[in-house]
């Protein structure tokens, strides 16, 4: 089935009693049994419900996995794979990734006796010098945030595989049409669905999709038993956002080239993050295991001081000033005061990360107004 055609129709069954092309949302918390222990195959909604469950499939369909499980948000996700962990583990993560998901693992998972190691994956003897009997999981994402670093997936599931080691992929920025981790060596694929699953900045949501029989079991007695989970009208939103993916991804990427070139092409604009610069690093593997280049980057200007950059990010007008990415229109962000704020100064200049980097998501806007809106902005 080509790509198109399985985000169109993933989780997607007619409605057995109304024959309803779309998923109802069943939003009920409970369901009544015929007897004790005798019921559909719903009991109680924290532990599923059938707008969810349908979720779920389209879930393991776009990302070409067996089975899939939605969560509250990205960062419930998240929390649910290291869950699978027990005190004295460690764990392998890049250095160059999402703000929450490093003041998740540093200022809660620390404190129960996990360790946690940064590094930088590009290097992938980085990775091989970390590891001990004691090495449980690598998390990385790649594109990375907000640097646009490139991770090779397949490397680095080698390694994973030689060791015994569980690797997750957070595949947010890519989304299921740019890039699938589990066809690449992954064992467990992460997404904050906020962002380009659902694409209308209207819903908070997670997901993690994996092929192992037994990982679905426990990750889903994780999702049970703690119950970070999706409402159905949430859910609903997702199934209805998934159906578009394609044609929104195919827009931003689109939309992210023209302004990734017109950007550094800017007098005033010093360096342009963006994965598809044949001069980037990681374009060659970013080339080789993505299908394009999406619509995220980030830049710094060459007068970067904080005055400055501060009039740059409040001049826009149809790139919003907001957190989040991912939706059909387009954002700015400052990740030193935004989305990566909680990550020690010293150690956000040391990855990279400086103060005056400005982070984009391009939007499906008509490109040429968008450009001139970053034009007017940059002065």
């Amino acid at each position: 089935m080509k790509i198109a055609t399985k985000f169109i129709h993933a989780g997607a069954e007619p409605d057995p009693s109304t024959g309803a092309i779309m998923t109802p949302i069943y939003q009920t918390s409970t369901y009544v049994q015929e007897a004790p222990g005798v019921n559909k195959g719903f009991e109680y909604a924290r532990s599923q419900n059938p707008t969810r469950k349908a979720l779920e499939e389209a879930y393991a369909q776009i990302e070409n996995g067996k089975y899939g499980l939605a969560f509250s948000s990205g960062v419930a996700a998240t929390d649910a794979v290291i869950k699978l962990l027990e005190p004295g583990d460690e764990i392998i993560a890049a250095n160059d990734m999402y703000g929450g998901t490093y003041r998740l693992f540093t200022k809660i998972f620390e404190k129960f006796g996990l360790k946690f190691h940064y590094v930088n994956m590009q290097d992938t003897n980085n990775i091989k010098a970390l590891i001990n009997a004691k090495t449980k999981l690598i998390w990385t994402e790649t594109p990375t945030n907000p640097l646009m670093n490139i991770v090779d997936i397949t490397a680095v599931a080698t390694i994973a595989k030689t060791n015994n080691i569980l690797l997750c992929v957070d595949n947010t920025f890519a989304s299921p049409y740019l890039q699938n981790p589990l066809d690449l060596g992954a064992d467990i694929v992460m997404h904050s669905a906020t962002k380009y699953l659902g694409g209308h900045s209207d819903v908070i949501q997670g997901c993690l999709v994996m092929n192992d029989a037994a990982l679905r079991e426990k990750l889903y007695f994780i999702q049970k038993s703690c119950g970070a989970v999706p409402g159905p009208m949430d859910c609903f939103l997702v199934l209805r956002g998934i159906k578009t993916l394609h044609v929104r991804m195919q827009r931003h990427c689109e939309n992210g080239k023209k302004i990734a070139h017109f950007l550094r092409n800017h007098p005033k604009v010093k360096t342009v993050y963006w994965c598809g610069f044949e001069d980037h690093p990681g374009y060659a593997i970013a080339k080789k295991q993505m299908r394009d280049f999406g619509g995220m980057m980030s830049f710094e200007l060459k007068n970067d001081n904080a005055e400055e950059v501060k009039r740059v990010l409040s001049a826009t007008h149809l790139f919003s000033l907001a957190e989040s990415l991912g939706g059909v229109e387009s954002l700015i962000n400052h990740p030193a005061t935004m989305t990566h704020a909680s990550i020690p100064r010293e150690e956000r200049i040391k990855n990279g990360l400086n103060d005056g980097l400005i982070r984009l998501s391009v939007g499906i806007e008509d490109a040429d107004d968008l450009i001139d809106d970053l034009n007017n902005a940059l002065g």
